[in-house]
């Protein structure tokens, strides 16, 4: 999305809103002061969470220490500021190396987590104090919302402080919108999260409009995700019930990559081989979670992903090198080409009326926030130059002129797959 709205010449400012404060610090740091290791052996982070997670789990007095130095970091307390600085770099080194390998545009500079609006969050509680919206419920501050309301009908709180003094996500998310909307003057906001927190969503962008955080005009817009799940069409887990870490799955995508572009080309040499299974692997992971509707659910199939026929990465790769291997054998660039096009056979009448509506394509996408169509579009683009390439020669065409033509609209379709691909965040290749 953000590259098609950069495309489309908006200027979009990336916010990687890390959850990068809390409890679960608390947690790493009990159990670093119980158990001191090096940074070295802290590189490993996801087994240190997870013995702290299990010792919290299991020690009332553990999981009392370790709120305690919550409080004292949320306090600015430097040593635990410290700690969490480290495991902060540590945990966000580890996503920085996946946005790398996955081709996204995040860097260490788009990170702006929850940590960074800690110091908002009482100004948050005293402006809607000062707007009359804060009511005490149990012990909690809330806000009630009368379009909200539970099944017997009672209105349902944002719940602003607990009863234990501590700030929730709709309280950073408050801050969070007032700083998108003040400082950053963005015109449209859009939250990229899990569908199941429509309702969190719908009820934070309400609170923030009556607490007059909007202050700069700004449309909020929850753009909603489904679950990617296991063949049985449950949440993914691994074999034994853990859950299946994107590294692992990427990794493994590129392995089955290599093992059929080897089988296909033995010749090729090592280096291309990898660079091919490489770009092939990731680009089956990301265009088979793109190209479905935003909102679904869709079950994880490696054999499906990277299958060379059908709307998949391989199909449109492979679509793309042949529209790249006509120019190959004519020595020329796709700007290369003179003459103007013609059009007089059915397919190529089809391929041209396709084309001119890639532009219609991306504002579709950048209004509905819905990759999918772009992807039917391209594949619907590839299948109608496959008909033209097979029913109108373009290299052995009958009049120079009627040659030229068919290459730019050759060039043409190249170009826009190429750009469409690119604007998926997918690389192309120039043979495979």
């Amino acid at each position: 999305m953000a590259r098609v709205l950069e495309f489309l010449g908006d200027t979009v400012i990336r916010q990687n809103h890390v959850g990068d404060w809390g409890t679960q610090f608390g947690m790493l740091m009990a159990y670093l002061q119980e158990n001191p290791i090096t940074s070295d052996e802290l590189s490993d982070l996801e087994n240190f969470y997870r013995a702290a997670k299990q010792r919290f789990d299991e020690s009332e007095e553990f999981a009392d220490r370790a709120r305690g130095l919550v409080v004292k970091l949320q306090a600015g307390d430097p040593e635990c500021l410290a700690l969490w600085t480290r495991f902060r770099d540590i945990s966000l080194s580890h996503c920085q190396a996946i946005y790398e390998l996955l081709n996204v545009k995040l860097t260490m500079s788009d990170v702006m987590g929850e940590s960074a609006y800690n110091d908002d969050l009482i100004n948050v509680v005293n402006d809607l104090k000062a707007k009359g919206l804060l009511v005490e419920s149990n012990g909690a501050q809330c806000v009630f919302l009368d379009e909200f309301k539970n099944a017997d009908g009672d209105p349902l709180p944002v719940i602003i402080v607990k009863a234990d003094g501590g700030y929730l996500y709709a309280t950073t998310d408050l801050a969070a919108v007032r700083y998108r909307s003040g400082k950053l003057k963005a015109d449209r906001a859009l939250y990229f999260v899990d569908q199941r927190q429509a309702l969190h969503f719908q009820q934070v962008f309400e609170v923030a409009r009556l607490a007059g955080f909007v202050t700069h005009p700004m449309e909020m817009e929850h753009m909603g995700f489904g679950t990617m799940n296991g063949a049985d069409g449950r949440p993914f887990k691994t074999r034994d019930g853990g859950t299946v870490k994107l590294i692992d799955l990427l990794n493994e995508a590129k392995e089955r990559a290599y093992a059929l572009v080897k089988e296909k080309n033995p010749e090729l040499a090592e280096a291309d081989l990898r660079n091919i299974a490489k770009v092939v692997g990731i680009g089956a992971v990301k265009y088979a979670d793109l190209s479905k509707h935003r909102t679904s659910d869709y079950s994880f199939n490696f054999d499906l992903m990277l299958n060379f026929e059908g709307n998949t990465a391989p199909y449109l790769l492979y679509a793309y090198t042949r529209v790249a291997g006509v120019f190959r054998k004519l020595g020329k660039d796709f700007s290369e080409v003179e003459g103007h096009i013609v059009l007089e056979a059915a397919h190529e009448h089809e391929l041209a009326a396709k084309l001119a509506q890639f532009g219609e394509v991306l504002n579709n996408v950048s209004d509905k926030g819905t990759p999918h169509i772009l992807c039917t579009y391209l594949y619907d683009v590839a299948g109608l130059f496959s008909s033209f390439y097979e029913n109108c020669p373009i290299l052995t065409a009958q009049t120079p002129a009627q040659m030229q033509s068919r290459l730019r609209l050759a060039a043409l379709t190249g170009r826009t797959l190429k750009q469409g691909l690119e604007l998926l965040g997918l690389e192309t290749l120039e043979r495979m």
